[in-house]
């Protein structure tokens, strides 16, 4: 029997699954991820989740015949680390990755993916139409997209394309992303980062709102929960599915997709005025074919699924190597 496992290390979780040879998950571990103080615990809490799936399969970790991780970025693949992620603490600037399970599998049969190159391995694994042109955004902690083009998933040579949270969608650069630079993006419409615009939106407008403004747990949830009773609320709302919508036209205009999948905290939880808006205004910000915009078909489970397709087809997502 061969056993493999996946991997989904994000800003906020780790996940890890451990499936049977004909892909059935048979153990599983979530637990959020650490905060610091530095690096090497991040990489103790994946080979944790690790460990507690294949206990809960019953499988012993030298069982496991390959592993495919999908991580937040930057990656370093020759390493096979994460470098200074722009969503975690500062004193986090390298988390030892592809090294450490190899060790705890016994197996150089360890595949590192950025998350999102992760989640559209995934979609096409498990998908239906599993079409050969697609993409997979993520709207969460932070913003990225994995893309497929021709059947060839694009990696990168360094592991780290469809970084597209970092493309400039604001040249006047009025908020600072969490990489360090100007108009991004996930500076906008990130999780962590939509209440610091609505911070920026209120100071410049001084409007009277219900939303908790000064208060140090004020979060993208309000934002969401008060949008339709609160005008200022609805007014960010407004503005960030205008920017989304920016950064979609962007994604199709560079890659031509068929399909765009959405996934991620934000999108899952608020789909209707995630996705609704960002159709909305396709046909106005397109000038080619407009993709199908959905939310992923596989919610949470995205990456890690992903990552455990990659295990069970040599790093590839590609069915055929089954």
């Amino acid at each position: 029997m061969a056993y493999y496992v996946g991997v989904d290390l994000g800003a906020t979780n780790v996940r890890a699954v451990v499936a049977d040879d004909d892909g059935t998950v048979i153990g599983r571990s979530d637990r959020g991820t650490p905060r610091g103080p530095t690096g090497i615990t991040v990489t103790e809490a994946v080979l944790r989740v690790a460990r507690e799936a294949c206990a809960e399969g019953g499988v012993d970790p030298e069982q496991v015949n390959a592993a495919g991780i999908g991580a937040i970025g930057p990656l370093d693949l020759a390493e096979g680390t994460v470098e200074n992620p722009a969503n975690l603490p500062d004193t986090i600037d390298r988390i030892p990755l592809t090294g450490p399970l190899s060790v705890l599998f016994d197996t150089e049969r360890v595949y590192l993916h950025n998350d999102t190159n992760a989640g559209v391995i995934g979609e096409r694994f498990y998908s239906d139409r599993n079409p050969d042109d697609m993409v997979y955004l993520t709207i969460s902690s932070g913003i990225g997209a994995g893309v497929c083009v021709d059947g060839n998933v694009l990696s990168g040579w360094d592991g780290n394309a469809g970084e597209v949270g970092h493309m400039t969608v604001d040249p006047q650069g009025l908020l600072t992303c969490g990489c360090g630079h100007d108009g991004h993006w996930e500076a906008y419409c990130s999780g962590n980062n939509i209440p610091r615009y609505a911070e920026f939106l209120f100071e410049e407008d001084d409007i009277e709102t219900a939303l908790p403004i000064e208060d140090p747990e004020f979060s993208a949830v309000d934002v969401f929960e008060h949008d339709g009773t609160d005008e200022f609320a609805t007014h960010v709302v407004e503005q960030l599915a205008h920017w989304n919508a920016m950064g979609v036209a962007n994604i199709v205009h560079a890659y031509a997709p068929l399909i765009v999948y959405v996934g991620g905290a934000v999108a899952l939880n608020n789909p209707e005025r995630t996705l609704d808006p960002i159709r909305e205004r396709m046909d106005e910000m397109v000038m080619s074919n407009v993709p199908e915009i959905q939310l992923t078909t596989l919610g949470d489970d995205v990456v890690v699924k992903g990552a455990l397709a990659s295990a069970m087809t040599d790093g590839t997502g590609d069915r055929t190597r089954l």
